[in-house]
């Protein structure tokens, strides 16, 4: 049981959420790309870099009903990122035992 879920909420390209989680949160935590955070699982986004080398370190989520209301269903993601639903996402909340909302 991975010990940590880390919440990104916020567009990489306004906010400095993702940069804060990917510097603090340990190895081995779970990443979870929801609202406007799923902006940086785009495949050819300028974020995408900071994402593919940390694969290694934590497993990284998006959220699908999320990337479809942005009108992104069709744009590919980074590779190895997971694609959940909303019950994807409770399961991801229930199998942690802590889950941190960066803001």
């Amino acid at each position: 049981m991975n010990s940590m879920l880390h919440l990104i909420n916020k567009s990489p390209f306004e906010r400095t959420a993702l940069d804060s989680c990917l510097r603090v949160a340990k190895a081995g935590s779970s990443i979870l790309l929801i609202e406007d955070g799923v902006y940086a699982a785009l495949k050819n986004a300028a974020h995408a870099i900071k994402i593919s080398t940390r694969m290694e370190d934590f497993s990284f989520y998006v959220l699908g009903p999320d990337v479809a209301a942005r009108g992104l269903g069709d744009t590919p993601l980074i590779e190895g990122i997971t694609v959940v639903d909303y019950e994807g996402f409770v399961d991801l909340v229930a199998e942690h035992e802590v889950t941190q909302s960066w803001l």
